[in-house]
């Protein structure tokens, strides 16, 4: 009878110790496959949305957290968000080329994050610039967090 209390909790640890590996797997993607998942769709429309200067709209395109956050800024910190925003942001056709060349996306259960490197190299040496934006993920549903 002992034995098999032991049998039934090391199968119990076992089960536990594999399906919890399973879904503490995260899932990276890169270059053009990232443009097919929803957390690519959401980083491009909000990226084409601010440079345009519709801010407002790009905020749509996040969580309520930073929806909320968004809002309780005083005006003149947001006017100056929103200005910082659109001067760093870069054209759709040119985020999409990024995302392609230089994108890596990682999926982590209900957490996003894409990332995008570029390296560039002149007479005066070399550098190195990243860009990232984070999401929540819920199904099929991907906001961007920050």
């Amino acid at each position: 009878m002992k034995k098999r209390r032991i049998q039934a909790r090391l199968l119990v640890a076992l089960v536990s110790l594999s399906s919890g590996g399973a879904a503490l797997a995260a899932t990276e993607i890169k270059g053009a496959a990232i443009l097919d998942n929803p957390c690519g769709k959401v980083a491009v429309k909000q990226m084409a949305l601010v440079h345009a200067g519709k801010i407002e709209d790009a905020q749509k395109l996040t969580t309520k957290d930073a929806q909320e956050q968004w809002k309780a800024m005083p005006e003149k910190d947001r006017a100056m968000m929103s200005g910082m925003l659109k001067e760093f942001s870069v054209p759709e056709a040119q985020y999409i080329s990024d995302i392609k060349a230089n994108g890596v996306l990682i999926v982590d259960g209900a957490a996003g994050e894409l990332k995008i490197t570029k390296k560039a190299s002149d007479k005066n040496g070399s550098s190195t610039s990243t860009m990232t934006q984070k999401f929540r993920i819920n199904g099929n549903e991907c906001l961007v967090s920050r």
